[in-house]
């Protein structure tokens, strides 16, 4: 999966990219509030984000849902012949419920991250998968302890090291949607329209949607709402997937010591998989070049106390498929 390198046009584009990755206007114009703050037309502001969206600096207007709230998601890995890799990957990139899917650097190659509306509909995919695939079987490494999960960039403050801005951890159990709650959630995960009035397009009134997203937000269900930037795009072009094999009673202090760093993009705890996996820390850190991640990376280990546990570093090879989690069917028209 290629994509060409987009640069930022103006300041603008800048403000626009860097200013609303998260708290977008829960109003009836949102893109006139983001105007008013802006000091430009609302019309402009419409224009530059169709256009950011069109040339690949955003994927969408949308939130980003915690995992396993509204349905159930996780990490899982092949060991494939190197000589199968683009087939077996090709294979499981066409399943609507895998979002991101990359080579890394490991004898288990190709990591892939799926979401379904259900754990047993997660469980079919990992088990058709391993059986077509013939490549032993799925490495599952489902979340157990969540410290940081946003991948929203700071890129103002990128170059001081820390281009990663916290997130708030809230304990969320899952919850059962109703049939308008779940057309509600197939729009935001696909993107709002970049239109006057966007939230009239989720079947029910603009104010009871308000409501409902602001609730969502409350409660957990939503880490955030606002512009997703495709940070390859833009120029984060390495990452590597850091874990390490940390004492069970000291696992939690190590992942919040990473999250408060502001250095790792994404930080969590999964279970191991022993014998052939004994990690149970996990961190993605991203930046311009290999060089710049491995030095990231080493200054975070430093800085949050790391270097004396067993880690190992999976630089990404390749990117195979990149999107949102998808946990319902988007409905059948979309405007602008």
């Amino acid at each position: 999966m290629n994509a060409a390198r987009v640069s930022i046009q103006s300041p603008l584009d800048l403000e626009l990219l860097n200013g609303f990755q998260r708290d977008f206007p829960l109003q009836p114009r949102p893109f006139a509030a983001m105007a008013d703050k802006l000091g430009v037309d609302e019309s402009l502001v419409i224009e530059r984000l169709r256009t950011l969206r069109d040339n690949g600096a955003i994927s969408r207007i949308g939130a980003v849902f915690r995992p396993n709230v509204i349905g159930a998601s996780a990490l899982a890995a092949l060991a494939v012949a190197p000589e199968r890799l683009e087939c077996v990957a090709s294979f499981v990139s066409a399943f609507a419920e895998v979002n991101h899917n990359y080579e890394r650097e490991h004898r288990y190659n190709l990591w892939f991250v799926a979401a379904a509306p259900s754990v047993e509909r997660l469980n079919a995919v990992f088990a058709e998968i391993e059986e077509v695939c013939e490549s032993g079987p799925v490495l599952v490494l489902p979340m157990v302890e969540e410290y940081h999960i946003d991948l929203g960039f700071d890129f103002a403050a990128y170059d001081a090291g820390k281009g990663v801005r916290p997130s708030r951890v809230v304990r969320c159990p899952p919850v059962t949607l109703d049939e308008t709650e779940q057309r509600v959630v197939a729009v935001l995960q696909e993107g709002l329209p970049i239109v006057e009035r966007p939230f009239s397009c989720l079947g029910l009134s603009e104010k009871d949607a308000i409501d409902l997203i602001g609730r969502w937000l409350d409660d957990g269900l939503l880490k955030r709402m606002g512009v997703i930037v495709r940070h390859h795009e833009l120029g984060y072009t390495a990452n590597a997937m850091t874990v390490w094999n940390v004492p069970d009673h000291e696992v939690s202090e190590a992942g919040r010591r990473i999250a408060e760093s502001g250095r790792a993009t994404l930080c969590y705890r999964r279970d191991r998989r022993l014998p052939d996996w004994p990690y149970n820390l996990f961190c993605m850190i991203h930046g311009k070049d290999r060089e710049d991640v491995q030095a990231r990376i080493d200054a975070l280990s430093a800085e949050c106390g790391l270097d004396a546990w067993p880690r190992h570093v999976l630089f990404s090879c390749r990117r195979f498929k990149q999107r949102g989690a998808h946990y319902a069917s988007m409905p059948e028209t979309r405007h602008g």
